[in-house]
């Protein structure tokens, strides 16, 4: 569909509103109704990611220095909610109901149960989890763990664990023995970390909040604004006032960059007044942004040698490698292979690339609709490239601003959890704790699971997170889990992954962020990484759901003590009590990036911890900014063909990662249960359905494995010819582990061959 035609399909669903507005406090309120909070909620949410406040668990986008009245956004009041429930789920409750009964139950139906409050344990012979004592769990953990080859462990991390409790779980991964410390980022932005560290020497965004003050045009790129990271929606509407284009490449039409009313604007809501975000709105093919960025590439080139200086040539001399063979490749694609791959059109693109080269600071933002595909990297080498053609990167108003989602995913990584031991200083910390770190890779997410099926993994422990229903292949991977001799996850509430379990699995739950963590030397704040970079102190300030509940670090370092030999330059105890000394540690293994850490982890806005592609400094091997080429037969994206479609894994607006908040896709115009695939109308025709059939998904990857998701019923959805949607966790069990980009094995969630079958 070309941007000039009608922008939204009416035949089939769409929210007719725009984001924000009546329509997201109508959300948090039906939310506070539903969740039942506990007193003092609006209190926290009120201090909500301003300083001395409480950073919010959902997504990771920055926090600004000189924050709004309310600083939080309707999906970050629902995590918040959520954390925060009257519901407990004690013993009594886990009392009634097996695991092999839990294990048949919604997500939704198994979170909603409410907070966890007491240390259980399996019980195999009851198939029950029993309660056990924090002292009981710590020493059967840690006595199990003596008897294991380090190398057959997974010290697996979601990303909301603070910068504390992620330096201690590091450490102890190595003290123990081993790198195998994947985390979430593996299965989201793992891709921007090998692609950006390859093409500018720095593995994450080069932009900061202040950049969006100064830019005069935005490039979107599989970002989900208005469900994802809604507090976004501010300086994109601030830049739209100002005269910044937006133009937006997406196969899914999201109300967060169509329409949005600031809910704290009397005028807009009083008034209805609204604000239009994308100047330009292009469905592009799922995987077909390469094909787009090459087709805006190639007529830029065609402008600069018809009138001269679109191009940034002494940028280009300067600072950049290799422009010359990418300049080549450009200029031999055809535009008939472009058109077809990204489903866009010459006049679309070229429309697009005339902004471009008439804008002096442009800033490419993007999220997993770029990095979830097997060419994930080659699509965020081509957003590079076509930043560094007029000289965008490093310099204030412009950029690449990849969007994480976990509020701490980034952070983790700049403190020590990763499997790959060069991204780690492991000589500092030989130094600081005298013992030899292991110096072998881990192993990573896709790793970790096709260890699990193949029964070389035997222990798996999880620093929050729902991993067993987060990762791919799960119809191979659920029966696998009965094979760990043991199985450890630190958790809030419960979920999937505490339900397949056998003899040797612990479930322990902690404190949320927003709760007073009191500790020896008084109650304890702890840090989190943004998006951009920059570093914000945290204080919970609720009373805990249980007087049973443990910090994560209290927890990590429990486990540790029993598991490791005493080594008089490891002290979890001194640690424990008083989270400054971490904090001290991570300034003395990393002195660049967090120097006076405790004295500016308040600072307003976050501190910066610095970003040398910012600076123009590449450390890269050849020491400039890289232009990259793709190559292969599928160089710009594979389409699919025949009765294959692409299937793009979804969440909906009532959802955080795995946590399903409700039934309702408002921002999408849906009221409906999850179990559906959304398809074109006409192509639903074409390939002999009709809306609302009974359907069946079947994976079209050819590795000998069948995969199948039943159950599921069409729906006419606005959608690109050959793609189709459906929603994340429910659709992972298509996906592949073997199915991954080819540069970060990041799974190819947004880009899975599927076949529809009739029910």
């Amino acid at each position: 569909m070309s941007h000039s035609e009608t922008e939204q399909d009416p035949t089939t669903p769409f929210y007719d509103h725009p984001t924000g507005g009546w329509g997201s406090i109508k959300s948090v309120a039906r939310h506070m109704g539903m969740d039942k909070p506990a007193v003092g909620v609006l209190e926290t949410l009120m201090k909500q990611n301003k300083p001395k406040g409480h950073m919010c668990t959902s997504c990771a986008w920055a926090k600004p220095a000189s924050p709004h009245l309310a600083e939080f956004c309707e999906n970050g009041a629902k995590a918040t909610i959520w954390d925060h429930t009257r519901e407990r789920c004690g013993p009594d409750v886990l009392s009634r109901y097996t695991a092999t009964e839990l294990r048949m139950w919604r997500d939704y139906d198994l979170e909603m149960l409410g907070r966890l409050t007491h240390p259980m344990r399996f019980d195999a012979s009851t198939d029950r989890y029993v309660e056990t004592t924090w002292d009981a769990a710590f020493q059967a953990i840690g006595a199990k763990l003596r008897t294991l080859d380090p190398k057959s462990t997974v010290f697996y991390a979601s990303g909301r664990a603070s910068l504390e409790t992620s330096y201690l779980w590091a450490l102890f991964g190595r003290l123990y023995g081993h790198n195998n410390l994947p985390d979430s980022s593996n299965m989201c932005h793992e891709t921007t970390s090998v692609a950006l560290k390859q093409k500018i020497g720095a593995p994450v965004g080069t932009c900061i909040l202040d950049d969006f003050e100064h830019c005069d045009m935005i490039l979107f790129f599989g970002q989900n604004t208005g469900s994802n990271s809604p507090r976004f929606l501010h300086p994109l509407q601030e830049a739209r006032k100002r005269g910044c284009k937006i133009v937006t490449f997406n196969p899914i039409r999201e109300r967060g960059l169509v329409e949005f009313a600031n809910p704290q604007s009397p005028a807009e809501m009083l008034g209805g007044k609204t604000t239009k975000i994308s100047d330009i709105y292009l469905q592009v093919k799922p995987g077909g942004d390469i094909a787009a960025i090459a087709g805006m590439v190639k007529h830029l080139l065609a402008l600069d040698e018809e009138r001269g200086e679109v191009l940034d040539r002494a940028f280009i001399a300067q600072h950049t490698h290799d422009f010359a063979n990418f300049e080549t490749w450009a200029r031999n694609l055809g535009w008939d292979e472009i058109e077809h791959t990204s489903g866009l059109t010459r006049a679309d693109l070229t429309e697009v690339a005339e902004m471009y080269a008439r804008s002096q600071r442009v800033i490419g933002v993007y999220g997993m609709g770029l990095t979830q595909h097997v060419h994930g990297a080659d699509s965020i080498g081509m957003l590079v490239n076509l930043l560094l053609m007029r000289g965008n990167i490093g310099r204030l108003g412009a950029g690449i601003c990849p969007v994480r989602g976990h509020s701490n995913v980034q952070g983790q990584r700049t403190v020590g959890v990763s499997e790959k031991p060069e991204l780690v200083p492991l000589d500092r910390l030989a130094e600081i704790f005298d013992f030899q770190p292991p110096r072998d890779t881990g192993v990573t997410t896709v790793e970790a699971a096709q260890g699990i099926i193949d029964g070389d993994i035997k222990a798996f422990l999880s620093l929050g997170g729902n991993f067993a229903r987060a990762i791919p292949d799960q119809g191979r991977t659920d029966a696998a889990w009965a094979g760990l001799e043991l199985n450890v996850q630190i958790a809030t509430r419960l979920n999937r992954s505490h339900t397949l379990v056998v003899d040797g699995a612990w479930l322990l739950p902690c404190l949320v962020r927003g709760e007073e963590d009191m500790q020896a030397s008084g109650p304890q704040a702890v840090t989190i990484e943004d998006t951009m970079s920059h570093i914000h102190g945290s204080i919970g300030r609720r009373k805990p759901a249980s007087p049973l509940l443990l910090s994560e670090p209290a927890i990590v370092a429990g486990i540790a003590k029993a598991t490791l030999d005493p080594n008089p330059n490891v002290r979890w105890d001194d640690w424990i009590g008083n989270y400054a000394l971490i904090r001290d540690l991570i300034e003395e293994t990393y002195p660049d990036q967090f120097r006076a850490f405790n004295d500016r982890m308040f600072e307003p806005g976050g501190f910066y911890r610095g970003n040398t592609a910012r600076d123009r400094n590449w450390k890269t091997e050849s020491g400039k900014a890289e232009f990259t080429t793709p190559v292969g037969p599928s160089s710009l994206g594979q389409v699919p063909g025949g009765d294959v479609y692409t299937l793009v894994t979804l969440r909906s607006n009532d959802q955080f990662n795995t946590t399903i908040y409700g039934y309702r896709d408002r921002l999408r115009g849906l009221d409906t249960d999850r179990m559906i695939v959304m398809m074109a109308p006409d192509e639903i025709t074409a390939a002999g359905f009709r809306d609302g059939q009974g359907v069946t998904l079947v994976s079209a990857h050819q590795d000998g494995t069948t995969r199948r998701l039943e159950g599921l019923r069409l729906m006419a959805y606005d959608l690109p010819q050959g793609c189709v949607g459906a929603y994340y966790p429910e659709a992972n069990v298509l996906v592949p582990l073997d199915l991954y980009d080819t540069a970060s094995k990041t799974p190819a969630f947004k880009g899975v061959p599927v076949r529809i079958e009739a029910a």
